[in-house]
């Protein structure tokens, strides 16, 4: 008798956690690398946030809260949809998990069975293709290009939807690619959507303050608000407030669903930590200035990155609209030699082969399930990034 069960064998392991546990390693051994490979700010946590946990715990707010979280952390995050969309939710719509890959969990198992299918545009970010395998759907990928942009079209949406299709799986902006949709790009999918009363639409907005450009972050169901009533608006407090390891996720979505996820939720982790939701309470209501010092400082790093990476042999990156990454092909670099001897034979290959002879962690493009391509997070100072930069130039120059 096996004592893993089969369910498992649908997913793997995060490989962007894998890189970074590699690189890890190897500064660990003394080896001097730097990691592009995670998706975490490098900015501390806002003072006022940090307060506010204090203040909790010295205050005794430290037992069980409601499994959706507190009523003051479901009117805070209904104040956000309200304040930047115009969304409507009442704080029994609002569900808090740890975390916002747990919204997309909870919202994943609660409403697919075997044999219904999710719509992602690929490149996506690692875990969505597994979390629908894990509740027994089936991912049905996009492959959304360079040359578009990284956006899934409307023709292609409508392309993919079957009899069986139950969601369409948006992030918006982009993690791997930093690609946003514009207010007319999402209205093009909802006119498809509009014609599929029966498909529903999860987004994942986590990354949409950080946005560069003048441009502006809207999310689908205030585009076309006919959505509403079959839209999950996912977001949380991890990357716009440099809250990562506080774990909080949150989402609005119709009554039944969240219901459902609630009961999910119940049964796994119960509440997240009632200090973390004190502190979110404090980043959704209080002052908001910390982000736009962030996302100033982000737009002038990607700008760097994108010029110096277009200056190595082999790679081409287009500028992309949001989050904290860019998405270089490096297709030119492929059927070339290292100068440490490796063949570069694929994305995997590159990455590798960038890492032991440079010493700089990158995640691969087939880990995103779009190859020939990786991704450098650029949630570093300045002269790390230029260090780096300066190190894949080198590398890619060495290729013969």
């Amino acid at each position: 008798m096996h004592l893993i069960a089969e369910r498992l064998d649908r997913i793997s392991a995060s490989q962007t956690i894998a890189i970074s546990s590699k690189a890890r390693a190897l500064q660990a051994a003394g080896k001097d690398v730097i990691s592009l490979s995670q998706g975490e700010p490098d900015f501390e946590t806002p003072q006022h946030i940090k307060d506010a946990a204090i203040a909790a715990i010295q205050n005794g707010e430290t037992r069980y809260t409601d499994v959706s979280g507190t009523l003051a952390l479901r009117q805070a995050a209904a104040g956000y949809f309200k304040r930047e969309h115009g969304l409507e939710y009442k704080p029994e719509q609002i569900i808090v998990s740890t975390g916002g890959k747990q919204v997309i969990f909870n919202a994943m198992m609660a409403t697919i069975n075997d044999g219904d299918e999710a719509i992602i545009p690929a490149p996506c970010w690692v875990s969505y293709p597994d979390i629908v395998a894990l509740a027994g759907g089936k991912p049905v990928i996009v492959a959304a290009g360079q040359n578009q942009g990284f956006k899934m079209t409307p023709e292609q949406l409508e392309a993919a939807i079957t009899p069986k299709t139950k969601w369409l799986i948006l992030n918006n902006p982009s993690n791997p690619t930093g690609a946003a949709y514009s207010e007319a790009e999402l209205k093009g999918l909802a006119e498809v959507l509009l014609r599929h009363p029966d498909v529903w639409v999860f987004t994942d907005d986590i990354y949409e303050k950080l946005v560069y450009g003048g441009f502006k972050s809207v999310t689908i169901a205030q585009v076309e608000p006919k959505l509403y009533d079959r839209t999950v608006t996912m977001n949380g407090c991890s990357k716009a407030f440099a809250m990562t390891g506080w774990r909080i996720g949150f989402a609005g979505a119709p009554l039944a669903l969240t219901k459902a996820m609630d009961k999910l939720q119940s049964q796994s982790t119960s509440s997240t930590s009632s200090i973390s939701q004190a502190a979110a309470v404090a980043a959704l209501n209080g002052p908001q200035d910390s982000i736009e010092a962030m996302r100033a400082v982000y737009e002038r790093r990607r700008d760097m990155v994108v010029k110096m990476l277009n200056q190595a042999p082999g790679l081409h990156c287009i500028t992309p609209e949001g989050a904290f990454y860019v998405f270089p092909s490096l297709n030119g670099c492929l059927g070339k030699t290292s100068a440490g001897g490796k063949k570069i034979d694929t994305d995997e290959d590159f990455v590798l082969a960038l890492l032991d002879e440079e010493g700089v962690a990158a995640v691969h493009g087939s880990a995103f399930m779009f190859p020939g391509h990786f991704r450098i997070s650029y949630a570093l100072s300045d002269e790390t990034l230029a260090d780096a930069c300066t190190r894949i130039q080198k590398f890619c120059a060495g290729l013969k």
